[in-house]
């Protein structure tokens, strides 16, 4: 072993201030090779035990050391004085500290519970999630997190180190974190080892210890002798059903003693231990718990000429941004994320609950927010904005001018808000006038759903996954088998999905109509296989079926291929609601 292993340079010069993680609390064996007191065994543990203290005891607590925090790991009420000390508190001396983690035992033999205070938990907005705390606030950040071992015992329990110390200066309080850290080996041979026998180093307050020890294979230090006494009673018959014997005495017992030394090889043990005290000051200003006001870093460009303003000028007065549309999905699929609709271009996004913001298209395909909106949002939520911030092209969307200049909402339909709408009408009607389901469900249905929109559509590649997602929602979830049986197909006769229901519905309209009506759903299954099967498609007839413009821009093209999606099954419904209650398709005519 590397004498440097035992010296521990690395972590004798690593500050846990300038971590992003700080620990509240470990008691972790990182790792244990062989059996101890033979050759090969190497042992490393590190323990560490955390106190909250306010700031005006700072000074005092600094003289606790590892010794004084033994009874930390009690964690329970009690009384002294006469004065109850709760559970959450620690008094010794003149110091008075806040445990942030509490640890419970109940039985012997049961694994403890570490608990993150409720106070932290409560006022942070946490939500526990397995070994994870998350604040929904920011998007789901991990606040804090417990790891484990295999049979589920913690053995560490770490914070975030921004939050913890916006909470600290809420608080007014300062983080007393005390740690100790021991590397052992047993080894044949120890010439490389070059201190003395002990070795001790201090150094503000924190003091490294190394030392070797000769033993014999086993753990017996070399050489020594160890007394063996053995007691034994006299006066008791195990051939008594009830054995009852008396106090001890010299007349009823029976003494021996020896000596033993071991003659087992010759190996050493090293040890380095590190005892380490450490403050965590509090941060400057609270802006998490207490609001503080902080200047803001993001900025957005606000002209053509590409000048930029911070978001805190962008509360007075009134302007837009302009954003690159690719900025949509990155909000919306967020755990906690949002795309709502109001009109066929304008609606409401946000990547965390409650913090949505209106939104409008332009004529362009551009993303139009007003800019006092993005400026009340936290400053996280504004890094998101200003990555896609672009300067102003296309105008502003006329949409969202019209609702949020004139107050009046324009009187056109998204189509990404109704399609759910039509595949569920669609399927009641199948179900009324054909006794069928026409679409089935799947457990994926709901998530493919949601991400169905044109802001998929910013490139060739997500159109083409727009369109395979479109087709997976319509062409492959349609029944064909309950189709085949109703038009009486033998199932030796392939058709495919649309086909088929291009034949139903020529049962009550013109078989040219009915084409017409299925071509945008059949160009949606031809644009969907440069997705699905890495294949080049070799025209236009595809965009021309699904009724896509291929020289607009391509969130336009997602806006089409929706349109035209949502239309043709709206359609399909049309021609369903006219079929007689009962029909079967024998006895249905054709309309002209």
């Amino acid at each position: 072993m590397n004498q440097g292993w035992f010296e521990m340079p690395e972590i004798r010069r690593r500050k846990l201030a300038n971590t992003v993680w700080i620990p509240l609390k470990a008691s972790h064996r990182i790792k244990e090779i062989g059996r101890y007191g033979h050759a090969g065994y190497k042992f490393e543990l590190y323990r560490a035990s955390t106190l909250a203290i306010p700031v005006s005891q700072k000074q005092q607590a600094t003289k606790l050391g590892w010794g004084d925090f033994a009874n930390l790991d009690l964690h329970t009420g009690y009384v002294e004085n006469g004065d109850y000390i709760p559970a959450d508190t620690y008094c010794y001396k003149d110091v008075s500290g806040l445990r942030l983690v509490l640890e419970q035992y109940t039985v012997s033999g049961e694994k403890p519970e570490w608990h993150l205070h409720q106070d932290f938990v409560l006022t942070l907005g946490l939500k526990r999630e397995g070994n994870s705390w998350l604040r929904p606030d920011e998007g789901y950040v991990e606040v804090a997190r417990i790891s484990e071992k295999e049979n589920g015992a913690p053995y560490l329990l770490e914070v975030r180190a921004l939050h913890l110390k916006d909470y600290l200066c809420a608080r007014g309080m300062c983080l007393y974190i005390v740690s100790y850290r021991q590397r052992a080996a047993t080894l044949k041979n120890i010439d490389h080892i070059t201190w003395p026998t002990d070795v001790e180093e201090t150094h503000n307050n924190n003091r490294w210890r190394g030392y070797t020890r000769a033993i014999h294979e086993g753990g017996m230090e070399y050489g020594e002798e160890i007394a063996v006494a053995r007691i034994e009673r006299t006066d008791v018959d195990p051939e008594e059903d009830v054995p009852v014997f008396g106090q001890p005495t010299d007349e009823n017992t029976a003494f021996q003693s020896w000596t033993k030394k071991d003659a087992g090889q010759k190996l050493y043990i090293v040890k380095g231990e590190f005892w380490h005290n450490e403050w965590i000051d509090p941060a400057s200003r609270s802006p998490i718990v207490r609001r503080d006001k902080i200047p803001s870093t993001v900025s957005f460009i606000t002209d053509a000429e590409g000048k930029t303003k911070h978001s805190e000028m962008l509360i007075e007065g009134g302007r837009w941004l302009w954003f690159r549309p690719e900025v949509m999905p990155v909000l919306a699929h967020r755990r906690g994320g949002s795309l709502k609709w109001h009109t066929r271009d304008t609606g409401e996004v946000g990547c965390s609950p409650g913090r949505d913001v209106h939104f409008g298209i332009n004529s362009i395909g551009l993303i139009n927010v007003y800019a006092k909106d993005i400026a009340l949002l936290d400053e996280w939520e504004q890094k998101i904005w200003a990555g896609h911030n672009v300067p102003p092209e296309g105008k502003v969307s006329e949409e969202l001018l019209s609702s949020q200049v004139k107050g009046i909402l324009a009187n056109t339909k998204a189509p990404e808000k109704f399609f759910p709408i039509v595949l569920s009408k669609l399927n009641n009607l199948a179900s009324k006038k054909l006794k069928i389901i026409l679409v089935r469900q799947h457990e994926r249905t709901s998530d493919i759903m949601k991400q169905s929109h044109r802001f998929r559509s910013t490139n060739t590649e997500g159109l083409f996954a727009l369109a395979k997602d479109l087709n997976r929602l319509t062409a492959e979830s349609i029944n064909v088998a309950a189709l085949r049986k109703s038009l009486k197909y033998p199932k030796s006769e392939q058709r495919g999905s649309i086909k088929l229901l291009e034949n139903l519905l020529a049962l009550r309209i013109h078989p040219n109509h009915a084409r017409t009506i299925l071509s945008p759903l059949a160009g949606i299954y031809e644009l969907r296989q440069p997705d699905a099967h890495l294949v080049n498609l070799k025209s236009n007839d595809a965009f021309r079926l699904a009724q896509v413009d291929r020289n607009a821009p391509f969130i336009i093209q997602g806006y089409q291929l929706l349109h035209a999606c949502v239309s043709s099954i709206d359609t399909i419904c049309q021609v369903l609601e006219s079929w007689p209650d009962h029909c079967t398709t024998e006895t249905a005519e054709i309309t002209p």
